[in-house]
């Protein structure tokens, strides 16, 4: 009697871990196919949020799960601060709110902790704003080294031996480019 026990976990419980996973791997695909929001939607929304904050660039354009809001827009302005805009399903600024060095370091290892709480007195390396000298010319190397594509972000990096870091999106696929002091390629991945 004990072996038909044990026989029956020994289907049961691979086949609950079995689901379990199959729902966890729907909910993760289900919440990173709503993230993108490209075409024409990508212009319309993206062009909605550049002029509530104002001029600048749209370099993130998503998809919002929260009640009411339908798109949350991050844009970059001409002199390299952000905005992140959030709008409805008709486009109304439902708020938009300028992000400040403590909102763009948003990691929770310890060293970035340490960072955090000296931000006042010396800001990160990455909070550094970029000249539109160096953002033209990492704009150019990355796209170089991925054969194209849209720049979707140009960073100032505090990584040792890293100068910037430009995100780049091409042919429907993201691209992390890390680049030195004098613009050469150090590392290209696909995110």
């Amino acid at each position: 009697m004990k072996i038909d026990k044990l026989r029956r976990k020994a289907v049961v419980i691979p086949t609950i871990a079995v689901l379990a996973l199959g729902g966890v791997g729907a909910t993760v695909w289900s919440a990173t196919a709503q993230d993108d929001v490209t075409g024409a939607d990508r212009d319309r929304v993206a062009a909605a949020a550049v002029e509530a904050a104002g001029g600048g660039e749209a370099v993130d354009v998503e998809s919002s799960d929260d009640p009411g809001q339908a798109y949350e827009v991050e844009v970059r302005k001409d002199d390299g601060t952000e905005v992140d805009v959030e709008l409805d399903e008709d486009l109304n600024v439902l708020s938009q709110e300028a992000d400040d060095a403590d909102d763009a370091d948003d990691s929770d290892d310890a060293a970035d902790d340490r960072d955090d709480a000296t931000d006042d007195a010396t800001p990160d390396a990455d909070d550094r704003v970029l000249s539109e000298e160096e953002r033209r010319s990492a704009e150019e190397a990355a796209l170089d080294a991925v054969g194209g594509g849209t720049v979707q972000q140009v960073e100032a990096s505090d990584d040792a031996g890293e100068a910037y870091e430009v995100d780049v999106r091409a042919d429907d696929v993201d691209w992390d480019v890390t680049l030195d002091a004098d613009f050469q390629v150090l590392s290209k991945t696909r995110d």
